[in-house]
């Protein structure tokens, strides 16, 4: 195999591994907008802020290592970051 094939593996690899990341990311922020109406967590929020900022810091490397296109895992952190305002915003009108 040659240099660019083991190229397009490993980025073919890198971006399967990070959307199995941002599938557990978003699963944790699906299951807490399943439970609004449970009281709110601030550990659970600290938790989904720690999990999406070592997201951002994974995707980074990877932008800058060339494994993934700028365009392409700034889109990945920031459908993300929607998903976790949207949770934050759902949970200050449960408490409202």
């Amino acid at each position: 195999m040659n240099v660019s094939g083991v190229t397009e593996l490993l980025q073919e690899k890198v971006m399967r591994l990070l959307k199995d990341d941002m599938d557990k990311i978003q699963q944790l922020i699906s299951v807490q907008m399943e439970n609004l109406t449970t009281r709110k967590c601030p550990v659970y929020e600290e938790v989904l802020d720690t999990q999406i900022y070592g997201f951002s810091r994974v995707v980074d490397f990877a932008v800058r290592a060339g494994l993934v296109e700028e365009a392409e895992g700034k889109s990945l952190v920031k459908q993300l970051e929607r998903n976790l305002a949207l949770l934050y915003e759902a949970m200050e009108k449960a408490e409202g």
